[in-house]
Formats: structure tokens, C-alpha cells, sequence
């Protein structure tokens, strides 16, 4: 196991129970207590937890979110989904993450695999560039040194954490993305991706318009569905991480479409 795949399993274990015993994680990630002391350590100096004598208890910033994103971080398929969509980017991207479930968890994917890179020393740039509305996900990359966080203004919405109106797009009109990172409610062959807000749909189709690439990141159950505000038409999109379940015919009109399919 990686130390990536450490610090990933041990996070889900804080996010899971709220602290975490030295001994007790040793023997569920099959590693010794020194190999979890040292990671519980950096993960500390990364300010992703808070270390405790004989183990180590959640940081706030990163835990205190909504229901719906708590409930996300243990549903499997999403957390593949975001790895392999982290993947994707390269150090030195200016990145842009809409809000949901999927897209925290490729902030978090991409948080993990910029500490693990060794962080960024005395006069070392960031690794990545992150541009958001979402609320949450600022949280969560507001305290890693190693990402650059650019958020976006505007009204928030309470529900999604996200930020909306026309603060929000004129950030977006004066920022350039390399590759921005979709969560959707809806993937439809004819109408393209979908969001169920208007205003959520509208700040969604201004990252796809400001990025060179379109990575849409969805689990499978979002295939064929319609939702009410339409973001962009698929011939925008260039790559759809999903999970293994995606119909063979969804996946087919994608490809169809010129899209890369990425199945997990």
C-alpha cells in the first residue's frame, strides 16, 4: 500500500469514527504502528487531522460539513471516481471545481496527493491552482499550503455550499483554466450535462467555458437522466470519469460523441 492509499484509508477512518487509535489502525491497514505514527505525524503538519496522544482525532475544517457530504466520503464508486479524475491533472494546472459530492471528493483526492508530494518548501510555488464556488471544498484547501485556492465570491447557496450571481461570474470571466472538474445532476445523449439549479447550471457552464478541458465527474445512476437547467452540450465535454455500472449504450453515445470514456 502507497502512502497515498495510507493517508486516503486513514482519512476515511477519522472521517468515519472521529479518532483513530495508533494500534487499532496499524492492524486494520496491515502496517506497522511506527509506518502509522509517521503518517499520522505529516498528516498533522498537513493540518488534515489533529494528533492525539496514542492517535489522532478529525480537524474540524475538514470534517464539520453538511450530511450530504459526510455521507459521500463512504460511497465507494464516487471515491474511485474522483481518483481516477485527480489523476487527470497535472502538477502546475489551474483547476476548477464546481460543488457536490463527487467534485469534494477530488478535492480531497487532489489535497492527498499534493501533501504526499512533499508540499511546498521555502520559496517553492504551489503545486496546483484550485478555482471554486464551493464553500466546502474551500474549506477543505484552505489550509493545504501545497494548492493555491482562488474562491469565487458571491451568494451562497445553503444547501450545496455554493456560491452564486454575478459576484461569482465576474471572478470566472477574469480567470483561465487549464481543465475544470464537473459534479452533474443529470447526463443526457440529446440535451447534454445538467444541473437541477438554474443559477448552480449557469456558473457550471462559465468554468467549461474558461477551461481547456471538460472533465464531468458522475456515478452511473446520473446516465440518461435529465435535470432542470442544462450547463453545456456534450461536444463540450472531453472526458467522463464514471463507475463500472454505466449502461454499454450510454457509454457508446458518449464515446460517439467524441468523449473519452473513463470507467472505475
Amino acid at each position: 500500500m502507497s502512502k497515498h492509499e495510507r493517508w486516503s484509508a486513514l482519512l476515511e477512518l477519522l472521517a468515519a469514527e472521529g479518532r483513530l487509535e495508533v494500534e487499532e489502525a496499524a492492524t486494520t491497514l496491515e502496517v506497522s504502528a511506527a509506518t502509522i505514527r509517521r503518517d499520522l505525524d505529516e498528516l498533522a503538519e498537513q493540518q488534515m487531522l489533529v494528533r492525539t496522544r496514542g492517535g489522532a482525532i478529525a480537524h474540524g475544517v475538514s470534517y464539520e460539513l453538511p450530511l450530504r457530504y459526510k455521507s459521500s466520503r463512504h460511497a465507494s464508486e464516487k471515491q474511485r471516481i474522483a481518483a481516477a479524475a485527480a489523476d487527470l491533472v497535472a502538477d502546475g494546472d489551474v483547476v476548477g471545481l464546481n460543488g457536490g459530492t463527487t467534485t469534494t471528493e477530488v478535492a480531497r483526492a487532489l489535497a492527498l496527493r499534493a501533501s504526499a508530494g512533499g508540499g511546498a518548501g521555502a520559496g517553492a510555488g504551489p503545486v496546483l491552482t484550485v478555482v471554486t464556488n464551493a464553500l466546502n471544498i474551500a474549506g477543505e484547501l484552505a489550509v493545504r499550503p501545497q494548492i493555491k485556492l482562488v474562491v469565487t465570491g458571491g451568494v451562497a447557496r445553503p444547501q450545496t455550499y455554493e456560491l452564486v450571481g454575478p459576484l461569482t461570474m465576474g471572478v470566472l470571466n477574469e480567470v483561465v483554466l487549464d481543465v475544470v472538474i464537473l459534479g452533474v445532476d443529470g447526463v443526457d445523449p440529446e440535451l447534454g450535462v445538467m444541473a437541477h439549479q438554474e443559477d448552480e447550471a449557469s456558473v457550471s457552464r462559465l468554468l467549461a467555458e474558461r477551461s481547456h478541458r471538460v472533465i464531468v465527474v458522475t456515478d452511473s445512476s446520473k446516465m440518461g437522466k435529465r435535470a432542470f437547467a442544462r450547463i453545456c452540450g456534450l461536444d463540450r465535454i472531453d472526458v467522463v470519469v464514471t463507475d463500472s455500472a454505466i449502461p454499454a449504450e450510454a457509454a457508446g453515445r458518449l464515446t460517439d460523441a467524441g468523449i473519452k470514456v473513463i470507467t472505475v
